[in-house]
């Protein structure tokens, strides 16, 4: 049987990618600066567990991680943007590029990253009234999102090139 591809080694993979993230996720929390470019980190994980084992195994390991990132730091920004956006998108973007038209899966990725923003947004507005004080308008807010969303989708997907090329896959 082929060692890469039991379902003991997709359960050690899986436990290290969920403890990677979840250590991610944490620290997210607790540091002052930095706290996108780990959510940033973190995303990958699902992407990587998706090369290296399969979707179903990527699932899993995004539900492990969130539901451990919220026992063990509570129910804050950083998890919440996680569950909704950071983790949940390795998966979709694996589900939208098989449809190798790039301007769909373009549409479709900003669609759920805005339906993803508006979540947080209202979400954040009700249970954390404090964290939303923009000094600029949000219009600028908005635009500036979708550009800097499209370059984190080209370096997720530079970030599975690499691994495709360095696992040969």
């Amino acid at each position: 049987m082929d060692s890469k591809n039991t379902k003991a080694s997709f359960i050690s993979k899986g436990g290290l990618l969920t403890a990677f993230g979840v250590i991610c996720i944490y620290l997210s929390t607790v540091m002052p600066v930095n706290k996108l470019y780990l959510l940033a980190i973190a995303s990958c994980i699902i992407p990587l567990s998706v090369v290296t084992t399969n979707i179903k195994n990527a699932l899993i390991i995004y539900v492990s991680t969130c539901i451990l990132s919220i026992l063990i730091c509570g129910i804050k920004v950083t998890v919440i943007s996680y569950i909704i956006f950071f983790g949940l998108y390795g998966v979709l973007k694996y589900y939208i590029e098989k449809i190798r038209k790039m301007y769909i899966e373009i549409l479709l990725k900003l669609a759920f990253f805005n339906m993803a923003m508006l979540s947080m947004f209202l979400i954040y507005k009700f249970f954390f009234p404090n964290v939303l004080n923009l000094n600029i308008s949000i219009y600028l807010v908005i635009i500036g999102s979708q550009f800097v969303f499209l370059i984190y989708d080209y370096v997720l997907t530079l970030f599975i090139d690499i691994i495709n090329r360095k696992l040969k896959i």
